[in-house]
């Protein structure tokens, strides 16, 4: 469920109709619903009650708008962070250092000791290279660093090659054949507390199916790292459910996820962790854009809107799809093309998509936008960088600039001898 919905014939979101936002922003612009955002707090908070005692850790990397963290941070969630930029920006959104899990595949020397100075709550750990290095730093501060040791079970999840963690080719965590081996090496290490296992197979999830073979995995390692003597209090089970991006998509609920959780774990004995990221913000956000013209095609019109490639990624990266509908529909529907302005073929939206009729000037809005969204978006074809708006109720406020391309250019600089007119 989201809270953008049609009042008086309008789009609005919650109590601000999108028109307001166009005239006072322009567009194309992010927007964010802040009763979305924690109503799906909530939902799945809720959904693992039957869990017990949860950490819930939202993954930054779906959206690291410090406006929306703050939100979720004032909904007690935690944060899981792949970059020391990440975990700079949870930070200063207010998320407790302790409710900070780093996870990622690259941890530099600089961001593991950042993270440690900073006093995280646990390192995932992919190697046992990044741990032995982990160990070393911490010791050298005389701390000790949180850890647990990411798995990698080699199961299909299922989805997207591009966005599949979980098989046995993919970079992420070490072989759970030889996990229990590695955890016991890096449990002796000083500087090392490690007390947990981790898991997360892939994003955009549509059935629940791979996620129990997974977990059904990494309970048979626990048992398997207690029989040697090893200690494991903390299980983290990563994210990965989908959101229904077409009409007619159903994914798993985060009820059923929540139960099959409780099921599969309830002999564990730890404190199991949860990085969800999509399934809070995918749909609590829209990219809002503008129709440039409507151009005669082919087979079917092409409907160009001022929204791009480097606004949107997900189409052009994984064909994924996001449904297309006027701000001020009038009941009539076409066949077109929904395109950008960047010069790619690949800047396509949609091809063939039965649609809202629009016409320049109308206003339109890309829906589930609120994931992988703004967080990929760049300044290719020298556009300018998309801002972000976020709603509350009958207020709203600007919560990312429009980083002008003029801006981006004032950062660079030519050298003195192209100045004089020395190239050589």
């Amino acid at each position: 469920m989201d809270h953008f919905r049609l009042k008086n014939g309008v789009l609005h979101a919650e109590g601000v109709s999108l028109c307001e936002i166009a005239d006072a922003v322009g567009t194309p612009v992010y927007i964010y619903s802040c009763a979305t955002l924690r109503r799906h707090a909530r939902v799945f908070r809720e959904a693992l009650s039957p869990c017990g005692d949860v950490h819930i850790a939202f993954a930054i990397k779906a959206n690291p708008n410090l406006a929306v963290l703050k939100v979720l941070a004032s909904e007690g969630y935690g944060a899981d962070v792949v970059s020391g930029g990440e975990m700079e920006r949870a930070l200063r959104a207010g998320v407790a250092a302790d409710g900070i899990v780093f996870s990622g595949v690259g941890k530099t020397g600089d961001e593991m000791a950042r993270a440690l100075d900073a006093g995280i709550g646990q390192f995932n750990l992919e190697s046992e290279e990044e741990g032995v290095e982990l160990a070393a730093t911490a010791s050298s501060k005389g701390m000790t660093a949180n850890a647990a040791l990411r798995v990698n079970p080699d199961v299909d999840a299922g989805t997207h090659g591009k966005i599949s963690t979980g098989k046995a080719e993919n970079k992420f965590g070490v072989s759970i054949h030889q996990a229990a081996a590695i955890y016991a090496r890096l449990s002796a290490l000083n500087g090392l507390n490690m007390h947990g296992v981790a898991v997360h197979i892939g994003s955009q999830l549509g059935s629940l199916d791979p996620l129990e073979a997974a977990f059904v995995r990494l309970g048979d390692l626990i048992a398997e790292i207690r029989a040697a003597g090893g200690t494991v209090t903390h299980a983290d089970l990563g994210g990965g459910l989908g959101v229904p991006y077409r009409p007619g998509e159903n994914p798993p609920s985060p009820a059923e996820y929540g139960a099959m959780v409780a099921r599969i774990t309830k002999d564990w004995n730890v404190q199991l962790m949860f990085e969800p990221g999509r399934v809070i913000a995918g749909n609590a956000g829209v990219l809002l854009t503008k129709v440039i013209r409507v151009k005669p095609g082919a087979n079917h019109p092409f409907v160009i809107v001022d929204a791009a490639m480097n606004d949107l990624a997900r189409p052009a990266l994984y064909e994924a799809y996001h449904d297309f509908a006027a701000v001020q529909p009038d009941g009539a529907c076409f066949t077109a093309n929904i395109v950008g302005p960047v010069c790619e073929t690949g800047d396509t939206f949609a091809m063939g998509r039965e649609t809202d009729v629009v016409q320049a000037g109308d206003l339109a809005i890309f829906r589930t936008a609120g994931a992988y969204g703004a967080t990929m978006a760049s300044t290719y074809n020298s556009r300018d960088l998309v801002p972000e708006v976020l709603v509350d109720g009958d207020r709203y406020a600007v919560v990312a600039d429009r980083i002008m391309a003029s801006t981006v250019a004032d950062a660079e600089r030519v050298p003195e001898w192209l100045l004089d007119g020395d190239d050589a």
